[in-house]
């Protein structure tokens, strides 16, 4: 299975006990067609730091990098959006159903990840978004304020995908790393690679090279 694939299905199957069916079909529909760079990042990090590690026991926290992501994205676009204003009354049932499941995203991530290395990260990516919304609406931010301060999610989510996956080994991860994923969330300019794509073999390798590097130094 390659990494998108892994990525999607775990965190697909974090929400599989989610009531009403309704509800979980909505969000399993979202996840279906979603960009999932942020659970692989996890995963490519966790095999960069710690060559041979199982997967299976980092898919969790990939799950909780991809859902907190997705919830706040869909925060985003809700907020972009306004579509009680700008939609017809009897389309208000949707937008309340958006808002519902972005709320369910993000608490299912926050509780993957709630006894992880990663959990006072994951508070600090979502403390982070409410900070940058607020300064995006206030009066007077202009359209290019706006568009920096909506592409801080791309790159906190990355950050945070570091740090999952290199927890998920033991150890803190490199600055050189988080430095990488912050460039690559500037890279793809608040938009990551559709679903079926996420990072390419040569975004994988240079991972595992700077890891390499990490460790060497580490050891001297």
């Amino acid at each position: 299975m390659d990494d998108a694939a892994r990525a999607r299905d775990a965190a697909r199957e974090a929400l599989a006990d989610v009531e009403p069916e309704q509800l979980r079909e909505a969000l399993d529909s979202r996840l279906v067609d979603a960009a999932v760079t942020p659970g692989v990042l996890a995963l490519v990090t966790a095999r960069a730091v710690g060559p041979g590690v199982d997967l299976d026991g980092v898919d969790d926290r990939s799950a909780g990098v991809q859902l907190i992501y997705e919830g706040l994205r869909l925060t985003r676009t809700i907020a972009r959006e306004e579509p009680w204003v700008t939609a017809p009354t009897a389309d208000d049932i949707d937008a309340d159903m958006d808002v519902l499941a972005a709320d369910v995203l993000v608490s299912r991530g926050f509780s993957l990840l709630a006894c992880t290395g990663a959990a006072r990260p994951a508070v600090d990516v979502v403390r982070a978004f409410g900070r940058d919304q607020t300064l995006r609406d206030r009066e007077g931010t202009d359209a290019a304020a706006a568009a920096e301060l909506d592409r801080n999610l791309e790159v906190d989510a990355l950050e945070l995908a570091v740090v999952a996956g290199t927890t998920a080994v033991g150890g803190d991860p490199p600055e050189e790393l988080l430095a990488y994923a912050r460039d690559l969330a500037a890279d793809c300019d608040g938009e990551f690679p559709p679903a079926g794509r996420a990072l390419s073999d040569a975004t994988a390798d240079r991972i595992a090279d700077i890891s390499d590097r990490a460790v060497s130094a580490t050891d001297r």
